[in-house]
């Protein structure tokens, strides 16, 4: 989630360029991890990075024909084209029998690219199924956390709702406050705190959560105030898993949410109803909606 830039930026300049430098280190290593980069490219890019691989690859191979005349039996004499089309029924083993290699050059070719092609059929098919089959979460978070009062207890709080028709079984939720701090030393440190939450665990996650954080003695955001959230670059980060109850796979969502995202004294707005039938509804179009009041 692309986060607005924090006041506290200033008074970390280091962790400014350490953030530079992870980001061309993980530049770097994308690179070299061609097929992460092309499991988590968008679709777009994919299929333009296969047609492109597709067509060099058969240009390539009509070079190599056209370096013996004569070598593809039915082609017009000097003819690239005839020689790229070749290729493509050659790699595709589509064999029309109108053209069909005349020399032992154009036989050893011919073998050559069709072990190359159905090399690359077989990556790219697994690939694209690999894409297919991988576990996603559609699960939907509020743009903003609130801290509010809830049962006379001061709480930090967000919703989720599963956006698929079906239930994400042994749901689980963890939320945790990351933050800038100064050690003894002078050494700017990123800590990690575990926010304990009013219940972590949901059996059958169909509809929404409003998951809870109580803001007492023990908290780490006991005195927190949005000015100290800023000064620190703090984010909290929540995260769900679950079982996928029609994959039967798991599932990961996260989401983060920066200072200027959490809301101090506003609550949810109420999204839960009922049909004349006495069916309980949810009002998704009001999902993100707060109202301002609560403590």
């Amino acid at each position: 989630m692309k986060r607005a830039p924090s006041r506290g930026a200033a008074r970390f300049p280091a962790m400014r360029g350490a953030r530079a430098g992870r980001a061309r280190h993980a530049l770097r290593a994308t690179r070299t991890d061609l097929y992460h980069a092309l499991l988590t490219a968008n679709w777009g890019v994919l299929f333009a990075l296969l047609a492109a691989a597709y067509a060099v690859f058969n240009l390539a191979f009509a070079v190599l024909y056209r370096l013996q005349d004569g070598s593809i039996f039915n082609a017009r004499p000097g003819s690239f084209m005839d020689a790229f089309f070749f290729s493509v029924q050659t790699m595709a083993t589509i064999g029309y029998g109108d053209m069909h290699p005349a020399t032992l050059y154009a036989n050893l070719l011919v073998t050559v690219e069709v072990l190359l092609g159905l090399t690359g059929f077989a990556l790219a098919t697994g690939l694209i199924f690999a894409r297919f089959s991988r576990p996603t979460a559609r699960i939907m978070f509020s743009r903003y956390a609130a801290v509010t009062s809830h049962d006379g207890r001061r709480m930090l709080m967000f919703r989720a709702a599963n956006q698929r028709r079906n239930r994400i079984l042994e749901a689980r939720a963890n939320l945790m406050l990351v933050q800038n701090e100064w050690t003894k030393e002078g050494t700017v440190m990123r800590r990690f705190y575990d926010l304990k939450l009013v219940r972590s665990h949901n059996p059958t996650f169909a509809l929404t959560w409003t998951v809870m954080h109580p803001i007492d003695d023990g908290s780490p955001l006991k005195g927190v105030t949005d000015e100290s959230l800023k000064e620190r670059e703090a984010e909290i980060v929540a995260s769900l898993s679950g079982t996928d109850e029609s994959f039967s796979q798991t599932i990961h969502a996260r989401y983060g949410y920066d200072a200027d995202h959490v809301r101090w004294g506003w609550r949810f707005a109420d999204i839960i109803g009922r049909t004349p039938e006495g069916r309980i509804t949810v009002d998704y179009d009001k999902f993100h909606d707060m109202e301002k009041g609560g403590g």
